[in-house]
């Protein structure tokens, strides 16, 4: 699976998220449940001053061990943290500035980027696992355009 190395900078993203891990047997109705919530809750709709159209599924607080819980959250990027008591329960991060290695997949929305995901943890990759996430180009299901970004020491 091709890959290049990306530097980024620091991006702030407001969303929601729930803890899981990759062996639970409800983690799939976990992070499809934040998606539902973030679009059909209007979530999305309320963020203010997004800095562009993509959504963002992002993943945090893991360990190098696949098995272990992690924090899944569906956010999108923004240019400051909201204020104001109507975004108290949304979950304000950074994804920290650094090398990523950053993997472009098309396909079905939800099958490629599982079966991207799968070939990802076979990989030798020199990870930080302090943050790794998805985005999401387009609302596109069937022929969506995903990349994903994997943390680098």
């Amino acid at each position: 699976m091709n890959y290049e190395i990306v530097t980024l900078k620091e991006k702030i993203v407001v969303g929601i998220s729930a803890r899981t891990n990759n062996l639970s047997p409800d983690m799939g109705a976990v992070i499809g449940g934040l998606w539902n919530r973030f679009y059909n809750e209007g979530i999305y709709a309320s963020i203010p001053e997004k800095t562009n159209g993509k959504a963002l599924g992002i993943y945090t607080d893991f360990a190098e061990d696949e098995k272990a819980d992690y924090t899944a959250m569906v956010a999108c990027e923004t240019s400051a943290e909201p204020q104001g008591e109507e975004f108290a329960e949304y979950c304000v991060r950074r994804i920290p500035a650094g090398r990523y290695a950053r993997f472009v997949i098309h396909g079905d929305m939800v099958q490629a980027v599982a079966s991207a995901w799968q070939e990802i943890w076979q990989m030798d990759l020199p990870r930080t696992f302090q943050c790794d996430f998805e985005e999401y180009q387009d609302d596109c299901m069937d022929q969506a355009e995903i990349h994903i970004y994997i943390g680098l020491i």
